[in-house]
């Protein structure tokens, strides 16, 4: 982890939570910003970790999900995620996503990527593995899932981000830092 080059500006005085769920938890602080100023911050905790796979076959093919997103009212591709649990090893959680979502099985994985999805308001942290040695299995969504499941080469899924048919934070990067490191 990379050393700060000066102290951290902001102090907190006083927080209270505005709302929990299991998923996330709203906090409102009360803060003296880099300013001096007296301000407020609101903060969204994540309890799980976002975790993503982008499969891979020996062809270069990956698979892709669609769905409608409640929160935007818009229809999303995404490379398969889903939460991670604290505490639950980041592979598992991802095997069981892939699975789930596309019934893909795979044999090989490396985790390739962390990155914090919206850090000016939330502490949420994000993971990306790609998974090879794939093995075609059976799907089991879960309740809130009515997925569309798309095999195309991933070179097309990279061509998607760049024309905009892929908005989601964490398949965007995922897939365009895998396509610079990789170059599958």
């Amino acid at each position: 982890m990379n050393k700060p080059p000066k102290p951290n500006p902001w102090k907190k005085i006083s927080g209270k939570t505005i709302y929990d769920n299991p998923w996330i938890t709203l906090d409102e602080d009360q803060v003296i910003n880099p300013g001096g100023g007296n301000s407020v911050y609101g903060k969204v905790h994540f309890k799980n970790f976002a975790v993503g796979v982008i499969p891979l076959d020996k062809d270069n093919n990956t698979w892709l999900v669609g769905q409608w997103r409640y929160s935007l009212n818009e229809y999303s591709w995404e490379i398969p995620m889903g939460g991670g649990p604290i505490g639950i090893d980041l592979k598992e959680s991802a095997q069981r996503e892939l699975k789930e979502e596309t019934g893909l099985i795979a044999s090989s994985w490396e985790l390739f990527l962390k990155m914090h999805t919206s850090n000016s308001v939330t502490d949420e942290v994000g993971y990306a593995f790609v998974a090879r040695d794939l093995e075609q299995g059976e799907t089991e969504f879960e309740e809130t899932e009515d997925l569309e499941i798309k095999k195309l080469p991933f070179s097309e899924a990279v061509e998607m981000v760049m024309r905009g048919e892929i908005t989601d934070s964490l398949s965007m990067i995922a897939i365009l830092k895998l396509a610079r490191l990789h170059n599958p």
